[in-house]
């Protein structure tokens, strides 16, 4: 399967991450948290990040996968 991560950095320490995995918000900070919660009850907000698993992972997926059936 293919996992997607979006993660959100702040004075280079990881605040926040999206793991299309677990389908929702993941907080590292007490900031991040709130917004972890926040986002994950935002609808529009997680169908935009499962709009970017289908658009940038599973295309570039199928075109890695028929790259590498055109050479065996």
């Amino acid at each position: 399967g293919i996992e997607f991560i979006d993660s959100y950095f702040f004075n280079k320490v990881e605040d926040i991450r999206f793991n299309s995995t677990v389908g929702r918000y993941v907080g590292y900070t007490e900031h991040g948290v709130k917004n972890a919660e926040a986002w994950n009850s935002d609808a529009g907000i997680l169908g935009q990040e499962q709009a970017e698993l289908e658009r940038v992972c599973k295309h570039n997926a199928d075109l890695h996968y028929s790259a590498i059936l055109d050479k065996t």
